[in-house]
């Protein structure tokens, strides 16, 4: 039989190991809505109240938003070790199966969260969320909250820094037997005034021949789909593309194994390394194996920053040299153009299989999983048959 004591010690055992703001009653699952089918910059509801083990299920709705902790102190910047759900670009007829990031409540402290979508933009014009802000008056509020990140940035401070080097200043000293490479165009430095929808900014940019002007289609800009080697095509479709400062380019990779990376025009099939800096070496999606009956295709997104050109090539052995290469802001006035981009990769791939040079940027790459080669492949059957057959003479 139980003592009136026994009983009082199970009570306080259980009190001591459950978390602050532990509910004894099942979590709770809150469905937060970023975005919507008009444009809103919004998350719906703007704040929660959540005990510990709830579930918080981001909804992301059209255009493209990401849900990224920060902080009170710093409204649209990512607190360190913070999670961030990432970009979810959501088509305008889409009306079901959207997307989702969960997270669980851990504690009872406030959680703040921002979208990170256009340098910051969305979060300045209020696009902001908490979990368990203080309340309405307090320090600490989330009224408090989302007038600090509109103050912390006007659209006039949201500096975009470069996704790629302008490619005037990359030095053109790669010469290929018997290949010409086309002069880079002589850019102009322009400082230009902005205006957009009731947002006004000053920014400077290196303005090329025929670029497209730095005025974003809209304030969190436009998403761009590439699609990646569909139908076993070595192919981005379209091989062709012109964006402007805060579209998003969203490559879906298709069967097999391919890559998005930066290069130079002047080496199309070498990864772009302006540095010795990681932080500033040419952007690379890694490596996407697709099985060939696949019906769910992974992503990768680029943001653009800029109207410089943009050169992009796979680095899975062979396929830049097949002219599996894509544009972005290329000039298609000039020898420069996306098709002479195509035609370089494939002449300099061919230079290089003959002079045993590794200008095709594939040399001392491991092939990609997926896509093994023949004779990688062959070594292995052969070394394995060879332990099963000293297995068996054992």
């Amino acid at each position: 039989m139980f003592t009136i004591s026994t009983v009082l010690l199970s009570l306080l055992a259980s009190s001591f190991a459950r978390p602050q703001g532990y509910s004894s009653s099942a979590p709770t699952t809150h469905t937060v809505v970023v975005g919507g089918p008009n444009g809103e910059l919004t998350f719906a509801p703007e704040a929660i109240f959540a005990s510990v083990g709830d579930l918080v299920i981001f909804e992301f709705q059209q255009k493209n938003h990401s849900a990224t902790q920060s902080s009170l102190a710093n409204p649209c910047g990512p607190v360190e070790g913070g999670f961030d759900a990432g970009f979810n670009p959501v088509a305008a007829g889409v009306t079901s199966g959207f997307p989702t990031f969960n997270y669980t409540v851990q504690d009872t402290k406030p959680v703040w969260v921002y979208c990170a979508q256009a340098a910051g933009a969305h979060c300045h014009a209020g696009m902001v969320f908490a979990i368990n802000c203080g309340a309405s008056g307090a320090a600490n509020s989330f009224d408090a909250f989302k007038a600090a990140a509109i103050a912390q940035g006007s659209a006039s401070s949201a500096a975009a820094t470069p996704t790629s080097a302008p490619d005037a200043a990359l030095p053109d000293t790669t010469t290929y037997p018997g290949i010409t490479i086309p002069p880079a165009p002589v850019a102009t430095v322009v400082t230009s005034t902005v205006e957009l929808d009731s947002s006004t900014w000053t920014t400077t940019y290196s303005s090329y021949p025929n670029s497209p002007d730095p005025t974003p289609s809209s304030l969190e800009g436009s998403v761009i789909k590439v699609t990646v080697g569909a139908n076993g095509i070595l192919a981005y479709d379209p091989p062709h593309v012109v964006a402007k400062p805060r579209d998003t380019i969203m490559f879906e990779f298709h069967a097999k194994n391919h890559t998005a990376t930066q290069s130079a025009f002047s080496s199309p099939c070498r990864k772009l390394a302006l540095t010795t800096n990681p932080v500033q070496q040419g952007f690379d999606s890694g490596f996407m194996p697709v099985d060939a009956d696949a019906t769910v295709f992974p992503t990768w997104n680029l943001t653009i920053n800029d109207t410089s050109p943009i050169w992009v090539y796979c680095r899975q052995p062979t396929h830049c040299g097949l002219g599996m290469v894509l544009a972005i802001n290329s000039d298609e006035t000039s020898s420069r153009s996306s098709a002479a981009f195509r035609t370089l990769a494939m002449e300099i791939n061919g230079t290089a299989s003959t002079t045993g040079g590794a200008s095709n940027g594939t040399s001392g790459l491991p092939t990609a999983p997926g896509n093994g080669s023949p004779q990688l492949t062959a070594s292995l059957s052969l070394g394995f048959i060879s332990v099963l057959i000293g297995l068996m003479l054992v």
